[in-house]
């Protein structure tokens, strides 16, 4: 495992760990509203939003960053997950005006993250974008997804010089990236969580993925019952746990109330500054309650709960 840097560091990191898909045509955007949970239809060129994609259960297949750009959207999602979504979602453009193309060959990905990023950034593209909103400059398109942190989007030929334009940030990894990630409480469905959870579960709802207003899309049925009705009865938790061996997606949780059945599993998980791993973890809202939850077996190592960045609803009647 390589050096993790700490939270008060600068970083750049390689985002190759995810790939792009390009959409495009004259019926892209209403070809992706009708099939993800956000609305597409409001996103304007020079904007972006968190979306996810769903089964017909209302189980979560992806979850990615959508961003619009003058002709075209971008969806970046884990590239482990890149060529089945393509594959399923090219079964339903049918007869409507879209194209469908896996971009990540032509387009390089950095992330930036830390507290001078935003000052880096803007000194490279004039300003540093608001949350959700991009910038596009010669040397690439950056997108805000919060104060702190930045995704660049440029043509691979291009990588090279912009990663020498941060040469006075930290080198970092697939994994620091995905610890921030962690910290600001943006959960990533992989192949070991594909449609275990629905978008409440892991607060997709509570950061901006998914809209209520909009008209029908695969799933929501289901999000919308438990979004009007209440009965949501697991959320998701940003969670420590110590030691060396690494949590992984997908892993059970348990807890004393709920004796050898899990009580909820992994989401995320990445090496925390100081040692252990920093967690999302998905897990039944009385074992969050009870702060009584342990890693793989119910006698395992505790795990640790931490405040999220944002506001969780207490749980209603259900």
């Amino acid at each position: 495992m390589s050096q993790v840097p700490s939270r008060d560091a600068t970083l750049v990191a390689d985002l190759s760990h995810n790939a792009l898909v390009a959409v495009s045509g004259d019926d892209a955007a209403a070809f992706l509203h009708a099939q993800f949970t956000n609305d597409v239809l409001a996103l304007e060129a020079g904007t972006a939003q968190w979306s996810s994609w769903l089964s017909a259960k209302g189980r979560i297949l992806a979850t990615f960053l959508l961003v619009r750009r003058s002709d075209h959207y971008l969806m970046m999602l884990p590239a482990e997950l890149a060529a089945p979504i393509l594959k399923r979602l090219s079964m339903f453009v049918l007869r409507s005006k879209v194209k469908l193309e896996d971009a990540s060959a032509r387009l390089a990905r950095l992330g930036i993250a830390g507290p001078n990023a935003a000052a880096i950034v803007a000194t490279h593209w004039g300003s540093a974008p608001a949350p959700m909103r991009s910038v596009e400059r010669d040397a690439g398109l950056v997108v805000g997804l919060d104060a702190g942190r930045f995704v660049v989007i440029a043509p691979a030929s291009h990588a090279s010089a912009i990663r020498e334009k941060f040469a006075s940030t930290e080198s970092a990894g697939a994994e620091a990236w995905e610890a921030a990630a962690i910290r600001a409480g943006i959960p990533t469905v992989l192949a070991a969580t594909q449609e275990a959870f629905i978008p409440q579960m892991v607060n997709f709802e509570l950061i901006g993925g998914v809209s209520f207003k909009k008209g029908c899309y695969p799933g929501q049925e289901i999000v919308a019952r438990t979004h009007y009705r209440g009965g949501l009865k697991r959320r998701m938790a940003m969670a420590h746990i110590a030691g060396d061996e690494a949590p992984k997606p997908g892993d059970a949780i348990y807890s004393t109330a709920f004796g050898e059945q899990a009580a909820g599993q992994v989401a995320n998980a990445a090496p925390a500054p100081g040692g252990g791993f920093d967690t999302l973890v998905v897990a039944q809202l009385e074992s969050l309650a009870s702060n009584d939850l342990h890693w793989k077996t119910p006698g395992g190592p505790t795990l640790e709960i931490r405040e999220l960045p944002y506001a969780v609803p207490k749980p209603g009647p259900g």
